[in-house]
């Protein structure tokens, strides 16, 4: 575990392993913990990179908003501190916003991307409405809202099947400020339409989709993947890939750091 400071916060980061540079960008609500049975397979052939990302885990808050290209800025600063010139990004959910910003930003420095449970669609106007009553609740019940929010990103089925896994996920979640997640949401819901790299983009990229992702609606998913050279790999379950699909996840992300980092 190593910390850096970044304009008067503290930057939490850790490395594994030695080779071609994959870096893992957790969702909201998470933290690098989230990667600990994901990172080891993936550390025997690739320096693993993971990063509390703003307001998460033991990274600070930079202000009231943290957009996805501040988030993405934090990133490249790890990076560039590493003397990282290219790597493959694995994003899930608001990670994968991260790195589709990273890319907009930074496109030279990409090697391929996987957006995990994630989109590269805006929040469109009901959405939007819903970040601005969560705010609302969590402003003034954060830990209600934690308790709440994070067995709803499992399947409906798999919230019986995983409970010792849900208290893990929401006792880390806890540790997340009441300012880091509503810097987050706020973040989320301003974020840009980056559908674009999906279909410009010379880079490989990977979209793993959940049929039965509470957070993200399947067709949509599928939709913006059309005319456009995407691979996209299916589970049947929920939001959480690295749990409800931890072991066929692993195997899929491997294949595919492998063989982009051959490229």
């Amino acid at each position: 575990m190593k910390n850096l400071s970044y304009k008067n916060i503290n930057l939490h980061f850790s490395t594994y392993g030695e080779g071609s540079a994959i870096v893992l960008l957790h969702g909201f609500l998470e933290n690098i913990e989230m990667w600990n049975e994901i990172y080891p397979p993936l550390a025997k052939n690739h320096q693993v990179i993971c990063i509390d990302l703003l307001g998460h885990g033991k990274t600070g808050n930079l202000g009231y908003i943290h957009s996805m290209e501040d988030q993405a800025k934090m990133v490249k600063f790890v990076l560039d501190h590493l003397k990282l010139s290219e790597y493959v990004l694995i994003g899930h959910s608001m990670g994968g916003y991260v790195s589709l910003a990273l890319a907009e930003l930074f496109p030279k420095n990409i090697k391929g991307i996987c957006l995990m449970n994630s989109t590269a669609q805006p929040d469109d106007k009901e959405k939007k409405i819903t970040r601005d009553r969560t705010i609302k609740a969590v402003k003034k019940y954060p830990e209600t809202f934690v308790r709440l929010a994070i067995p709803n990103l499992f399947s409906e089925e798999n919230r019986t099947k995983f409970i010792p896994e849900i208290k893990l996920i929401t006792k880390e979640a806890l540790k997340t400020s009441r300012q880091g997640i509503i810097a987050a949401l706020e973040g989320m819901k301003i974020r840009e339409d980056r559908t674009f790299i999906l279909q410009t983009t010379d880079f490989p990229i990977l979209m793993i989709i959940s049929k039965k992702d509470p957070a993200l609606e399947y067709q949509p998913l599928i939709d913006q993947t059309n005319n456009t050279p995407v691979f996209i790999h299916e589970f049947p379950d929920g939001h959480m890939s690295h749990f409800e699909n931890k072991e066929d996840l692993i195997i899929v992300l491997k294949k595919f750091c492998d063989h982009t980092c051959e490229d």
